[in-house]
């Protein structure tokens, strides 16, 4: 890998990612508090829109992770202004959990518990805390986050985890008893069970899981819990949501019947190293052999049928014999990660070329050097599509934030 990759990464992340979202984000507008649901490419913003436990938790999650990575106490700005939020306007105070979306100023929109936003938000307050801990050393607040992420977890494990067939369901309603709008988006199937809302819950119970005892080192016996749990996930990731060709299925009945035959190149390549992560974290050796076989041969598929290596770009998806070949601002950021975790792994070359590749093409296309950030898509020609925001409820400080912690972090830059 050539070294001067880095330098431009981290240029990327602290010039661009970090400042960005600082700057356009926040909504404080008359008296109101919390993010944007909407931001326009010419980074105006809506202010009326509801906002999203998602792009909330997210938020707190990279702004978290900022100022542990860098020990810099200033990034804890913006996640203390996401945590303010996140338990003051989404907490729900009567049945736990949180909700959905909200409106600016708090009221429910979607009180159902999407458990995708409650994986999230256990992602977020896990790292927050972590940041708490060792940038501010306020073990009270630490303290007092962590439990709130477990609170979370205690939650889904009770109401969403299915101890017949494995994995979690979609969602319930706002008091935890079943739902009849279990989907995620209106571009998301009504069903038991989906590949995004488990890789995402593995994500954070990884992330709880890793940082548990840094903050609640007593917890011995929870963190076991976040153990066994986390190792069933990873076992039915590979065993059920992998398929024989090693894509993934997107959407599933209870007992792991595959519902469609889309293949996400991005979820794949994402969910490669997701789960190798999660099985270092739990360092069982039966789980990281069965894990090393599905996560090189993701990546082995994934490069070979999504990866465009004339231009330099990674593809969105496949289905029903159309091919979608436009660049999606966290498709690149996930074949990153993805591709990069295979090239440590194998110190196969051609990995490593489809980094340096994807990052030329990041820097050339998808950065948009006028307003900042990223364009949300590229088309094949190079134009960006207009049509899409810059950022809001389901484009934040994540993605691309996250591609150049990996990376950075990784090489020990």
């Amino acid at each position: 890998m050539d070294d001067s990759i880095y330098e431009s990464i981290k240029k990327e992340l602290t010039e661009n990612i970090l400042p960005y979202w600082e700057k356009y984000s926040r909504d404080t507008t008359n008296g109101k508090k919390g993010f944007f649901g909407k931001i326009n490419n010419d980074n105006s913003q809506d202010s009326e829109l509801p906002r999203s436990i998602v792009m909330t938790s997210r938020f707190l999650w990279a702004y978290s992770v900022a100022a542990r990575f860098f020990k810099e106490p200033k990034y804890l700005e913006m996640a203390d202004f996401a945590a303010d939020v996140i338990l003051n306007k989404f907490f729900d105070k009567t049945y736990g959990g949180v909700y959905w979306f909200v409106q600016p100023d708090g009221t429910p929109e979607m009180s159902k518990k999407q458990i995708y936003g409650e994986a999230f938000c256990i992602y977020g307050l896990s790292e927050y805390s972590a940041a708490l801990s060792e940038i501010r050393n306020d073990k009270i607040n630490a303290e007092r986050y962590m439990k709130k992420a477990l609170e979370l977890f205690n939650l889904m494990e009770e109401h969403a985890l299915d101890r017949t067939y494995g994995g979690y369901i979609e969602a319930c309603a706002e008091d935890w008893s079943k739902a009849d709008d279990m989907s995620l988006s209106s571009q998301d199937m009504n069903c038991p069970k989906s590949m995004n809302t488990n890789i995402h819950i593995m994500e954070a119970y990884t992330n709880l899981f890793r940082t548990l005892p840094i903050v609640l080192p007593e917890e011995t016996e929870k963190r076991s819990e976040v153990e066994s749990s986390l190792k069933n996930l990873v076992h039915v990731t590979n065993t059920k949501i992998h398929q024989s060709d090693d894509h993934l299925g997107m959407f599933f009945d209870m007992e792991w019947n595959r519902l469609d035959s889309e293949i996400s190149y991005g979820h794949d390549i994402e969910t490669s190293w997701l789960l190798w992560e999660a099985a270092c974290e739990l360092n069982d050796s039966e789980l990281k052999k069965e894990t090393r076989t599905v996560t090189l041969k993701m990546a082995e598929v994934a490069l070979a049928e999504g990866m465009d290596m004339e231009a330099g770009a990674f593809e969105n998806s496949y289905n029903k014999g159309k091919r979608d070949r436009t660049r999606v601002w966290w498709v690149q950021a996930e074949a990153l990660n993805g591709f990069y975790n295979a090239w440590e792994m194998t110190k196969d070359a051609k990995y490593s070329d489809a980094v340096q590749k994807i990052w030329n093409w990041i820097t050339n296309y998808q950065v948009d050097k006028k307003n900042g950030e990223w364009w949300w898509a590229i088309q094949v020609d190079g134009t960006p599509s207009l049509k899409d925001p810059k950022g809001g409820n389901w484009k934040t400080a994540y993605h691309n934030a996250r591609c150049c912690f990996e990376l950075l972090k990784r090489s020990k830059y």
